[in-house]
């Protein structure tokens, strides 16, 4: 077993034990190797990874091999390892967050000031879509999604407006590319309407979905435009373009 270092990762643990309730231990020690990276690091060697993780090298060398595959660590000239270009990728996705909540955020309060209902920012996620920020209407009768919540990407009117711009075929979906909004009653759940509309970032690509939800029976012909118009300040605000082409 190598030695203990100084430099052992504040609060690492054992890696011989079992990871905690839920965890996987190969993740946990693959993990360990990442936070052994320091400030002032720019490369470290199997050795060093060794020591500063309590972890056998037979087992680091593995570890190392999965982590290089993904480009989370990537191996120098001299055979010493240094962090790689997705943990950069990762850290530009985990910083513009924080930009685009920014921008995000006072959209939907305005958006749900405006018409009373709940107004939301959705993303695809692989084959489903994330509700990334929320804002809830003030009336007492609304739909109870809540940031977070993962929902289906074949029915809704944020998920159509997710899958016109990733692609999907159809009249439906030609439309949504065409005006730049969608409302739909009933699609999602009996009872519920929505009204989206898509956002641009500065890159041209799809942001997400600017969506508002309500019960079927408040829906107003007025919200499409106001909910196209707020999309279209948050793409101008992200830099980005709305008016197709």
């Amino acid at each position: 077993m190598p030695r203990k270092s100084a430099r052992l990762p504040q609060g690492a643990p054992n890696t011989e034990q079992a990871a905690p309730s839920g965890g996987v231990v190969a993740v946990d020690r693959a993990l360990l190797l990442l936070k052994a990276f320091q400030p002032g690091d720019q490369a470290l060697s199997l050795a060093d990874l060794a020591a500063r993780t309590q972890q056998y090298k037979s087992t680091v060398l593995r570890l190392l091999a999965s982590l290089q595959q993904f480009g989370f660590i990537q191996r120098d000239g001299e055979g010493r390892y240094r962090l790689g270009p997705e943990v950069a990728r990762l850290a530009r996705l985990y910083t513009g967050s924080f930009a685009l909540e920014a921008a995000v955020m006072p959209v939907l309060r305005e958006l749900v000031e405006r018409t009373r209902e709940s107004a939301a920012f959705h993303v695809r996620q692989g084959d489903q879509r994330l509700c990334l920020y929320r804002v809830d209407s003030p009336q007492p009768i609304r739909d109870h999604i809540r940031a977070g919540d993962l929902l289906p990407l074949d029915r809704g009117v944020g998920a159509r407006v997710l899958m016109a711009f990733s692609g999907a075929r159809g009249p439906l979906y030609d439309a949504v590319r065409r005006d730049r909004v969608l409302a739909l009653k009933g699609d999602r759940e009996d009872g519920v309407a929505g009204v989206s509309a898509p956002v641009f970032d500065a890159t041209g690509d799809l942001a997400g979905a600017l969506t508002l939800s309500l019960p079927a029976q408040r829906f107003k012909p007025a919200f499409e435009p106001q909910v196209r118009q707020a999309a279209k300040r948050l793409t101008e605000s992200l830099g980005g373009r709305f008016e197709s082409n």
